[in-house]
């Protein structure tokens, strides 16, 4: 089985309300401040091939946020998720998936270069599957992960989250068909995500 699995980290743009104290006109420290907005996000590029089975994945998922406080930050996100098996003599099968949702995040030192942040996140989720027939469903989704950001330079920051705990209910778009429900907790390289925030 050969498979290749390509993630990158999506440059994201932030903007930055700094409240920054300067000396001699040069700021202070990185790091987050209180009122500070920013944007960050990741992308994924998957590829996975088993004889001459094949399955391709794209992911993206921007993310806004507001330190409303000091340690706080309050944001909004979106997801798009995209994949495709191909098998011989079988339809291909096409899946999709879109989210929308809200998270809060605490950093233990916002203001310093290198902190560490608890994050938890509701999401409601569409997702389609298209084979011979077409299934769609509505989930919701809550999920906590541990992270990791650390600013490079003054403007750049990187970030990781490791793991997942979470719990999905989804609701199939068919009648007689029941919810199914999933508690999750990942420690795999699976469940690390890498990200990037810029400000300015």
């Amino acid at each position: 089985m050969k498979k290749i699995i390509c993630s990158l980290a999506l440059l994201a743009f932030g903007i930055t309300q700094a409240q920054e104290t300067t000396t001699l006109g040069v700021p202070s420290t990185n790091g987050f401040n209180q009122g500070d907005l920013f944007v960050t996000g990741s992308i994924g590029i998957g590829s996975e091939s088993t004889g001459d089975n094949k399955t391709n994945s794209f992911n993206i998922s921007p993310k806004v946020g507001y330190f409303a406080t000091p340690n706080i930050a309050l944001g909004v996100a979106l997801g798009y998720m995209s994949g495709k098996e191909e098998s011989p003599g079988i339809p291909d099968v096409k899946t999709s998936e879109f989210a929308v949702g809200v998270f809060g995040r605490y950093y233990a030192t916002p203001a310093n270069s290198f902190s560490v942040f608890g994050e938890l996140g509701v999401d409601y989720i569409h997702s389609k599957i298209e084979a011979a027939t077409e299934d769609n469903s509505n989930a919701v989704r809550v999920a906590l992960a541990p992270g990791v950001s650390y600013f490079i330079s003054q403007n750049f920051a990187l970030e990781a989250k490791f793991g997942i705990l979470s719990y999905r209910t989804d609701n199939p778009d068919a009648d007689g068909v029941e919810n199914t429900d999933q508690f999750n907790f990942g420690l795999n390289l699976s469940d690390i995500s890498i990200g990037a925030i810029y400000r300015f």
